[in-house]
């Protein structure tokens, strides 16, 4: 039985390679400047790539658009015919800077965690070229796979989610739509009603409480797992001999870049739309009364 479980134990530091927390790129020494880590490195250079596209596609805006233009074109008209079938006309104006821009962000971050050296290029013990496993600061970290990232992604939607709901409803129409009973009962069943649909609206609150926790370790969790299976697959063969090494980090990690490809959009889609969810959940109470009215 020693001997079975032998192989499986000789990958296990391999799994715990790649660290729960980004890593300052500069050294913790340096104080203030210590807040600079590799996953805030990469989420600054993918919003000076964003900034940069945006700003070639509408500088010089046609009625006959270039590539950059109908490209930016196409991704707007998407999203926004997407959002407006969910949220609904009267509030996607006001939710679609944010989902928008919370879709692009995300997507790309995710992406860019696929380009090659991410993860690999950084500092580590030993001179000459150091290999994955070797690699114990790595200069770039997809900037999802950081729970500091996606946690600030998810309380800014909550507080631009409590923004819209207050204009949208008022404070007042959304504590009788939270606590309040429903189905105009009165007598003895209407106050048991209110008890229980009070005890509801205290669970509600708690699951607003509770939806920046799951959006943020959802992104977090499935991105950062992809860049551990990566990591891990670009090691497998490190104690071969030469040139095993070299051929094995491009080859058998290849097929699950494909699938991370698309792990990647799904995570940007589904952190989109649930925030959009959300928005609709808590407005679109308002909408059906004003057509009932």
């Amino acid at each position: 039985m020693t001997g079975l479980f032998q192989p499986l134990a000789s990958l296990t530091p391999l799994l715990a390679e790649v660290d729960r927390k980004a890593l300052p790129v500069i050294g913790e020494h340096m104080g203030l400047l210590a807040f600079i880590t590799n996953s805030c490195l990469v989420a600054a250079i993918v919003l000076g790539v964003l900034l940069w596209l945006s700003r070639k596609a509408t500088a010089n805006m046609q009625l006959v658009p270039h590539r950059t233009q109908n490209f930016f074109e196409f991704v707007v008209e998407s999203l926004y015919s997407r959002l407006e079938g969910i949220i609904g006309p009267k509030v996607t104006p006001r939710a679609f800077p944010l989902l928008a821009t919370l879709f692009v962000f995300i997507l790309v971050s995710n992406w860019f965690g696929l380009i090659p050296g991410v993860g690999t290029i950084g500092w580590g013990k030993g001179s000459g070229p150091l290999t994955v496993e070797e690699v114990a600061l790595p200069l770039f970290r997809p900037a999802t796979a950081d729970l500091n990232m996606t946690l600030g992604m998810a309380l800014t939607f909550m507080l631009v989610w409590t923004v819209i709901t207050i204009r949208e409803t008022g404070v007042w129409n959304f504590l009788v739509h939270m606590f309040g009973p429903k189905g105009g009962l009165k007598g003895f069943m209407g106050a048991l009603l209110a008890v229980i649909f009070f005890g509801v609206g205290i669970i509600e609150i708690i699951s607003i409480l509770i939806r920046p926790v799951s959006l943020s370790l959802r992104l977090y969790g499935n991105i950062f797992a992809g860049e551990t299976l990566l990591h891990t697959m670009m090691s497998l063969a490190d104690k071969a001999p030469m040139p095993i090494p070299q051929i094995c980090s491009i080859l058998l990690p290849l097929p699950f870049y494909f699938m991370e490809l698309l792990v990647g959009l799904v995570q940007a889609l589904v952190f989109t739309l649930l925030c959009a969810v959300y928005i609709q959940l808590s407005t679109a109470h308002e909408e059906h009364g004003e057509e009932h009215h």
